[in-house]
């Protein structure tokens, strides 16, 4: 199944949904700030597209509140968000980096625990 593509809307949405689990329409709303937060039908009906998009299920009903949960995992929406930004980029990743450096987002940390993953997906690749 192709990971569906997500507006931002969507994207806290699922958000919510990775974080908290099964939840209703209702704590879906309250996972958001106050501050700004979207009107219970916006989230309503955007909870629909997504279930539409196959990207959230209803598992069960509690009263009148219908209670959904995530299908698409959080870690196929990254990767599916994080090809298309590569594809921004005419697939290289030394771009993305050189922004990330420039915007001050990428950290020493960042960079140091990127050279422990290069090395270990390097030494998985190994033949024995």
């Amino acid at each position: 199944m192709a990971t569906a593509k997500f507006t931002p809307l969507e994207l806290q949405i699922m958000q919510v949904l990775w974080d908290r689990g099964p939840v209703s329409i209702r704590e879906i709303q309250e996972g958001f700030p106050e501050e700004g937060r979207p009107a219970y039908t916006t989230i309503q009906t955007t909870v629909y597209r997504l279930e539409d998009k196959k990207a959230v299920r209803r598992i069960r009903k509690i009263s009148n509140a219908h209670i959904f949960e995530a299908v698409v995992t959080r870690d196929a929406a990254e990767r599916k968000l994080l090809d298309e930004l590569l594809k921004l980029f005419g697939g290289r990743a030394q771009p993305v980096m050189a922004r990330l450096v420039e915007s001050g987002e990428l950290t020493i940390e960042d960079i140091d625990q990127a050279r422990k993953l290069i090395r270990e997906s390097a030494r998985k690749e190994k033949p024995r």
